[in-house]
């Protein structure tokens, strides 16, 4: 079913206004969308299932039929920390951890990053915009501004996940078995194409922070990023 994101701006009692240009244009050119034709708005908290009733050059007036709560978002909310990659492999990385399900996307500029970027990207929450359309999800994956390591809101989380190429033996498999709660909130870390360095490293574990093997492969920082994540999310739900 075709999805439009709306505000609670957008909502007046029964009927939403879809007024925003682009969506517009989608709905009616790409769409092509036609009277009495269903479609799927989301506002973060809710989904609406909807009747087209007017098409007009500045606006879509919907008839709301069905409200459901939130029914795909995870109790379990779990952030993904992510050292700043080249262009295409950032944005594939986002596209994909907002399909799964992640909360929370912290860039991150570490030591041996090759893009520098020191602000968030617009481009990016486009991105989630486009990804939480297309997986039919309620809740759009936040993406916050850069941070360093040092900046990350260590207390927050109940279990702190990093996975690192140097460590052999304890592997993500053997963390998760020897856990004895449930936790609220999970946040696990990956490093850039150019991994993290020790000193990091260091800093990490003075934050309780789990390092972890995936084995002996040497994955490319956005693949770990979705295999981590993936577990997680399956593990989790």
């Amino acid at each position: 079913m075709i999805s439009v994101i709306i505000t609670g701006e957008n909502i007046s009692g029964s009927r939403i206004t879809v007024n925003e240009k682009s969506d517009i244009n989608h709905l009616k050119n790409v769409f092509r969308i036609k009277l009495d034709e269903e479609i799927r708005a989301v506002d973060g908290e809710k989904e609406y299932f909807c009747k087209v009733v007017s098409i007009d050059k500045k606006e879509i007036i919907l008839e709301i039929e069905q409200i459901f709560e939130d029914r795909y978002s995870h109790k379990v909310k779990i952030d993904a920390a992510l050292g700043i990659l080249k262009n295409d492999k950032m944005d594939l990385a986002i596209q994909k951890l907002t399909e799964i399900g992640i909360n929370k996307i912290i860039p991150l500029a570490v030591k041996r990053g090759v893009a520098k970027i020191t602000e968030k990207k617009d481009k990016w929450d486009l991105i989630v915009r486009e990804a939480l359309k297309q997986c039919q999800a309620v809740k759009a994956t936040e993406v916050d501004e850069v941070k360093k390591l040092e900046e990350i809101e260590f207390e927050k989380y109940d279990l702190v996940i990093v996975p690192y190429e140097c460590e052999e033996e304890y592997t993500l498999k053997n963390l998760l078995r020897n856990r004895e709660k449930l936790p609220e909130r999970v946040l696990y870390i990956i490093g850039s194409e150019g991994g993290f360095v020790p000193e990091e490293i260091e800093f990490l574990k003075s934050k309780k922070a789990d390092i972890v093997t995936l084995g002996r492969r040497i994955l490319r920082a956005e693949t770990a990023s979705i295999v981590v994540g993936g577990i997680l999310i399956n593990e989790f739900q």
